[in-house]
């Protein structure tokens, strides 16, 4: 069998359904299709017994890179293809994966993202992908791959390991293996041609959420790769730039009630974050008028989230030290 597609799944009756519908009409035929249920409490393992063909396993809650790795145990393809519960396929997405591996170098693949939601959040993310989309279209090789549409030889995941299990949510585990797999001198690259649709974030609060944690687990990633914590091709600078004028400006603001001049300086640190959101916003106007003009609010409250989210992380970290 060439391929192997696995969705790890939880508490997903809701998704899971439409997921599995759009596999069924791939243009591509010979791949198996497997979903982990990762304890759910819902009806996901109902949902997908009705699906015929599809290998359903059930695991105990532990994560989604726990039930990735089960799915990979049980797999028989020589490519292994992970996609999230959430996500529609186009009909050629699964042959646009698995074109980039008819070169013998090419050990990953990264797929895209697109959305057909009105909401003016889940349209700011989307273009906040796109943005990264076409960093990463500039590299003819790229270090990371998002789980939502990944594919990878299977002998290569397996001499990595697989995914880290010791991240229990969905929220670094793929940067962390695409990290080790570029650093043991593996090929990865980005094709924009295989597409999924997916259900963004339609409010600020969820958004801002999703945020604070994956940048709660960012340290613990750059803690792995510390290199990492200064380039890579997916993050931009810009975005390191946000986080460091957000912890002057916090820093500033705690020495306002010694130093009267503090609020000064908080004042124009505050303004240059703003500047920093411009290229973004500007951009955004080419391609969504309205979130273009959104787009500096919604920077600088991600940039706070990404800022408490790490020092989150700094602190967990110190309290195991004590």
């Amino acid at each position: 069998m060439k391929a192997s597609v696995i969705i790890p799944a939880y508490n997903a009756e809701r998704s899971i359904g439409a997921c599995l519908a759009s596999l069924q009409e791939q243009s591509f035929k010979d791949f198996e299709t497997i979903v982990v249920d990762d304890g759910s409490k819902d009806r996901t393992a109902e949902v997908v017994k009705s699906f015929k063909g599809v290998k359903l396993f059930v695991q105990a809650n532990t994560g989604p890179a726990a039930a990735r790795n089960l799915g990979a145990e049980k797999s028989s393809g020589k490519i292994i293809i992970f996609l999230d519960s959430d996500c529609v396929t186009t009909m050629d997405w699964l042959k646009e994966m698995l074109a980039p591996f008819a070169e013998s170098e090419v050990a990953g693949v990264q797929g895209r993202y697109k959305t057909e939601q009105n909401k003016i959040v889940a349209r700011f993310v989307q273009l906040e992908i796109e943005e990264r989309y076409e960093k990463m279209a500039r590299h003819k090789y790229i270090d990371f791959i998002g789980s939502y549409a990944a594919a990878y030889r299977k002998n290569v995941f397996d001499k990595m390991n697989g995914f880290d299990t010791s991240f229990p949510m969905a929220s670094g585990e793929d940067t962390d293996l695409s990290f080790r797999i570029s650093k043991a001198g593996y090929k990865m690259v980005f094709n924009q041609k295989a597409i999924v649709f997916h259900t963004h974030p339609e409010s600020l609060a969820k958004y801002l959420k999703v945020k604070f944690f994956r940048a709660l687990w960012r340290m613990k990633i750059y803690k792995k790769h510390k290199r990492k914590m200064i380039k890579d091709a997916y993050t931009s600078q810009t975005i390191k730039l946000q986080a460091l004028l957000f912890y002057l400006i916090f820093g500033a603001l705690l020495l306002v009630p010694f130093f009267s001049e503090a609020l000064y300086y908080t004042g124009i640190l505050f303004g240059l974050l703003v500047l920093t959101t411009l290229p973004f916003s500007l951009w955004a106007l080419t391609k969504d008028f309205a979130v273009g003009l959104v787009s500096p609010v919604i920077i600088v409250l991600r940039t706070a989230m990404f800022g408490f989210g790490m020092m989150g992380s700094i602190l967990n970290h110190l309290r195991r030290l004590i």
